[in-house]
């Protein structure tokens, strides 16, 4: 599955890169956080996060984010996902993610892991032609979810 998904990926940035405007590459990191459904609270979250921009629409992204620690529970997220971006004004854009999703979890010593799908949303705002901000909700997993305030930088 993740092989397929990486080819499907890999695909569509191949076929898009031919009508790239103004193509460059990103890194950034955001803080939030992040609720599982039976476990109590929110724990705050920080991710790391690197894609590259093929026009205003597109883009690919990897990433990964600490979900947060409940007592002896940790929860890490390894992501790949392609994101559609609509501009909605001056600057401002929605975007929408759908990608690949890999959550671990470590308790007492014991680790597992899941492999699913990744959705999110979020707007951005292109504070320069360098650095931008976004807002963001993703779904991990069925029973998680997380939002989340990033800064990117663009060269």
């Amino acid at each position: 599955m993740i092989k397929q998904i990486t080819a499907a990926t890999l695909l569509a940035v191949a076929s898009f890169a031919a009508s790239a405007a103004e193509p460059s590459f990103y890194v950034g990191g955001d803080v939030g956080k992040t609720k599982i459904d039976d476990v109590d609270g929110r724990k705050t979250s920080a991710g790391v996060f690197g894609g590259y921009t093929f026009d205003e629409n597109f883009s690919v992204e990897a990433g990964f984010r600490r979900g947060g620690k409940w007592g002896d529970l940790k929860v890490n997220q390894y992501a790949l996902s392609v994101i559609g971006s609509l501009p909605v004004a001056d600057q401002v854009a929605v975007y929408g993610r759908l990608g690949y999703n890999r959550v671990e979890w470590k308790e007492d010593g014991d680790k597992d892991h899941d492999n699913k799908a990744l959705f999110g949303v979020g707007v951005s705002y292109q504070f320069t032609k360098e650095i931008s901000g976004r807002v963001e909700w993703q779904r991990p997993t069925s029973d998680a979810q997380n939002i989340s305030v990033g800064v990117a930088y663009h060269f």
